[in-house]
């Protein structure tokens, strides 16, 4: 979109449809949503900041994969497909027992255990749902409007949608400093977390 067709009611009448699809099927719970939330409510804010930016940085490699075309290559190669999913299901499987095993707050000051940025980013590239959902988010703009500005939102998008689950799974961070409610919060998020890859991966 440029000049002016960008001014156009129906061209932000689009981008709206567009940033309204995004929030509902790439905002919608899984693994990487699933594992935001649940980091931040094991770790708090300050400590799930580099995992939820590696989450970003590697949802947004995924768009651009999607968008240009290498997500079909890539799902033309099974047997590649399937090493991205098991390395996701691997990881996710570690990330649950961490954040199952992770201690009340107030003992986790150490930073050794928390997620990094790098299992982030490595989760969500090989993330299967972030391929479907983008795809679909994508396929169903049409193909009215400039790609760039789309990629533009959808990133955009991605970053509003970590953080708000971010925000969700923190908001618990201040029951986790008592030992009890901390392992009860901790367990519960961890099987959703492994409820949530296995729905995505059956999918």
């Amino acid at each position: 979109m440029s000049g002016q067709a960008f001014l156009q009611p129906e061209a932000w009448q689009q981008l709206l449809t567009l940033a309204v699809t995004s929030a509902i099927v790439m905002g919608s719970p899984g693994p990487a949503t699933i594992s935001v939330s649940a980091v931040g409510a094991a770790f708090g804010l300050r400590g799930s900041l580099p995992y939820t930016l590696g989450i970003v940085a590697g949802t947004i490699a995924v768009l651009l994969v999607v968008a240009g075309g290498i997500a079909t290559l890539v799902r033309s190669m099974p047997e590649l497909e399937a090493v991205l999913v098991a390395a996701s299901a691997a990881y996710i499987l570690y990330l649950a027992f961490r954040i199952a095993t992770a201690p009340p707050l107030a003992a986790s000051a150490e930073r050794s255990g928390r997620p990094t940025f790098i299992g982030g980013a490595i989760l969500a590239v090989a993330n299967p749902k972030a391929y479907v959902a983008i795809a679909a988010v994508l396929t169903s703009a049409g193909a009215s409007g400039s790609g760039g500005t789309k990629i533009i939102l959808l990133a955009v998008m991605i970053v509003a949608i970590h953080v708000a689950w971010l925000c969700a799974g923190a908001a618990f961070a201040g029951l986790l400093r008592h030992p009890r409610a901390s392992r009860i919060i901790n367990l519960a998020f961890a099987a959703t977390l492994v409820l949530s890859t296995a729905l995505a991966v059956r999918g």
